[in-house]
């Protein structure tokens, strides 16, 4: 099966059409203030009527509480809860129930010591999300353009679909898709001239390297 490519931090209708027509097959939508890709509920409106049916629409969110996932729930329809918190296994359980929407939980990797929370998660999660862990300074958990070491996932057993985002770009996805053996990809900060500004050359250009490849986990 192909790779499942997702381009996330996406703000403006310009950008979302490229990912659109380049065969983006999810596109993530920012609802965290502290980021320079962060949507407000307006806008997210009318990006998620531009993509429906045409990719699967993800809300990334962190720690948000119940009544800003219930807002965006509402304005932008996703199909997919991207939780990049530190949301607790029963967190996760509660929002699966409570919106009746599948979730994909972002952990934070380093090393392979990283992964001991991993088996809780996958339990409750319809996807894993590997990311390169935010120095302690940072103010947001992602987009920071940090790659982590693949190595950490290269002899993961993991019947759950997962994905690689940190510090990816076209020039170095198919070494990391080749390591970890990873159903999917997820950039964001590797696809921009500037902190939340997307290049449409650069979108096109990772979707065209990731489709290059093939992966024997990639699940829908």
């Amino acid at each position: 099966m192909s790779l499942i490519v997702k381009i996330c931090g996406l703000s403006t209708p310009e950008m979302l059409e490229v990912a659109l027509d380049s065969g983006a097959d999810m596109v993530g939508f920012v609802f965290f203030p502290a980021s320079p890709r962060h949507l407000t509920l307006e806008t997210a409106r009318g990006l998620g009527k531009q993509a429906r049916r045409r990719a699967i629409k993800v809300a990334l969110t962190v720690d948000a509480d119940g009544a800003t996932l219930a807002n965006i729930v509402e304005v932008l329809q996703p199909d997919l809860l991207q939780l990049h918190g530190r949301e607790t296994v029963a967190r996760l359980a509660y929002i699966k129930q409570k919106f009746a929407l599948k979730v994909m939980k972002a952990l934070a990797v380093e090393t392979s010591a990283d992964l001991a929370s991993l088996p809780g998660y996958a339990a409750i999660a319809d996807r894993v999300l590997f990311d390169a862990r935010a120095p302690r300074e940072a103010t947001r958990p992602g987009g920071l353009g940090a790659v982590f070491d693949w190595h950490a996932l290269e002899n993961l057993d993991l019947a759950l679909p997962f994905m690689v985002s940190g510090g990816l770009n076209a020039g170095n996805v198919a070494d990391a898709v080749r390591i970890t053996r990873a159903g999917g990809v997820d950039v964001s900060s590797g696809v921009e001239r500037a902190p939340g500004i997307k290049d449409p050359d650069m979108i096109r250009d990772f979707i065209r390297a990731a489709r290059a490849l093939s992966s024997p986990l990639a699940a829908s």
